[in-house]
């Protein structure tokens, strides 16, 4: 019997660090059937990291990475007709007026302006269009004076009879960008774009008898006016814009008399806020 255990232990003894290297070769092969995907793996993201340091963004990856393509910032979307507009109307009336050192102003005349808007959204958040923007000024001065010093020695400017109506006609294309606050979609920024070309019409008469002056005017011209548009209803939009550059160019001939001739080229390129081309519309989105 004591024979029988010895020769079953030597057995178990001969044959356990077989077991153990048959284990530990099949422990080694999991491994590295395991790592070998991690390898891949990294293999590939080094390759996609060397393909875009090598390779520049394009305009779409760029616009997805600022966040302008999800579909959470979604104002104007695709499709999307823009009609709006503005119009002003403006009059006034002096009667003896006084204005620093000029008195006894008696003139009367009014600014009317209407600038009718209509757009289509080729893409989302960007729309093209066209706009038109008429104006008509009217003054009638029948008398202004202007003096320096007493009444002995002092200097007096003075003029009476004076009419000047205008007239300008400016069609020009549009071209939108809107950048929406927040995920609300009510209010967004917009930038427009403008390439515009006008003509005006001008009349000056003064004195008695009469002696006038007629001119003709083109102007050509290039503006960026940002602003921030706000939905009042779901089809209705309130909207302010301020022009903050601009390039101009224009060309007016004059007449005077019907005999003497006058050419004026103005040339003009501004990059500041100007105050006076502050508008306020109204939009509908349709």
């Amino acid at each position: 019997m004591r024979r029988i255990i010895i020769c079953i232990t030597t057995t178990l003894l001969g044959l356990c660090p077989a077991a153990l290297s048959h284990a530990q070769e099949k422990n080694s092969r999991s491994d590295t059937f395991a790592a070998a995907p991690a390898g891949n793996a990294s293999a590939k993201a080094a390759t996609a990291t060397a393909d875009s340091v090598a390779q520049p963004l394009t305009i779409n990856q760029r616009r997805e990475r600022r966040g302008l393509t999800d579909r959470h910032t979604l104002f104007v979307p695709k499709g999307q007709w823009i009609f709006g507009g503005t119009a002003s109307y403006s009059t006034h009336t002096n009667d003896n007026y006084r204005l620093l050192i000029v008195d006894q102003i008696n003139s009367r005349g009014y600014t009317f302006q209407i600038s009718p808007m209509i757009a289509y959204s080729l893409r989302d958040n960007m729309a093209v269009g066209a706009r038109f923007i008429y104006s008509r000024t009217l003054l009638k001065l029948d008398n202004a004076r202007l003096k320096f010093g007493d009444d002995e020695s002092g200097i007096e400017l003075a003029a009476k009879d004076f009419y000047t109506l205008r007239h300008t006609y400016t069609p020009a294309l549009i071209w939108r960008q809107y950048i929406p606050l927040g995920r609300n979609k009510r209010f967004a920024l917009f930038n427009e774009t403008s390439l515009s070309a006008g003509a005006s019409q001008s009349k000056f008469a003064k004195d008695s008898p009469v002696k006038g002056t007629y001119q003709t005017g083109f102007e050509i011209g290039v503006g960026i006016s940002p602003g921030i548009v706000a939905f009042a209803t779901n089809n209705m939009a309130v909207e302010v814009n301020v022009g903050v550059m601009g390039i101009n160019y224009s060309h007016v001939k004059q007449v005077h008399n019907q005999v003497h001739e006058g050419d004026l080229k103005t040339s003009m390129m501004n990059f500041k806020v100007n105050i006076f081309s502050v508008g306020l519309s109204m939009s509908f989105y349709l």
